[in-house]
């Protein structure tokens, strides 16, 4: 076997002398290639037909690697939103699809993965018609305009902005975002306000009450 060096350097050795140090034999093994996109398109055709079968939109998927674990992360939702339960029993479906689809034969991420199924935040773009609708009334932002979702058509969105009515259609719209509301502490209702008053003046009368048989 020839060995090759550079000038200065020992055969098979670094310059000043110094050997090459063995590999550990104990080395993790390179995860093998694959390409990322490609499997997640076969991932999303076995998932997306679950969660329409499930009632519900698939609002993204995601593949990414973790060291020689795929993470695939999914998410869900419909009009009125998804609960927890909602998202386990999903996830269950999805799960059993995923695994059902390997032991069948076909080659999805070869390897392990770790399933996330969740439902979008509210940071999550509007860019649907759908998106629109499920956020009437809230705050949005959206080509330098703030406005209130009115209401979301198939073709565009009315607008409630500073007290006039604007209607725009999804062909001019871009990206929305919703915006986070505080209410101001002068305006927030405690609901238990008047309740602790009148104990309070009942308190107050039962103590005069007390005062008043004590005299006789």
């Amino acid at each position: 076997m020839t060995q090759r060096g550079r000038a200065g350097a020992r055969p098979g050795g670094h310059p000043g002398g110094r050997r090459n140090r063995p590999e550990p034999e104990n080395r993790a093994p390179v995860a093998p290639r694959i390409d990322l996109t490609a499997a997640r398109a076969r991932v999303r055709a076995v998932v997306e037909p679950v969660v329409e079968k499930a009632g519900y939109d698939l609002e993204d998927l995601t593949l990414s690697r973790a060291g020689r674990r795929f993470v695939v992360r999914v998410l869900v939702d419909t009009d009125g939103g998804i609960s927890l339960d909602d998202v386990a029993v999903v996830s269950r479906e999805i799960s059993a699809a995923l695994d059902a689809a390997e032991e069948s034969g076909g080659e999805l991420l070869s390897g392990e993965y770790q399933l996330e199924v969740g439902s979008p935040g509210i940071d999550r773009p509007l860019t649907e018609p759908r998106h629109w609708r499920r956020n009437t009334g809230r705050l949005v932002a959206v080509n330098g305009v703030v406005g209130r979702v009115v209401s979301a058509g198939d073709t565009g969105v009315v607008l409630d902005v500073d007290g006039a009515t604007r209607e725009l259609g999804f062909a001019e719209l871009g990206p929305g975002k919703v915006q986070i509301e505080f209410k101001r502490m002068d305006d927030a209702d405690f609901g238990d306000t008047d309740d602790e008053h009148e104990d309070d003046e009942h308190d107050d009368e039962d103590d005069d009450e007390d005062e008043g048989e004590g005299e006789e």
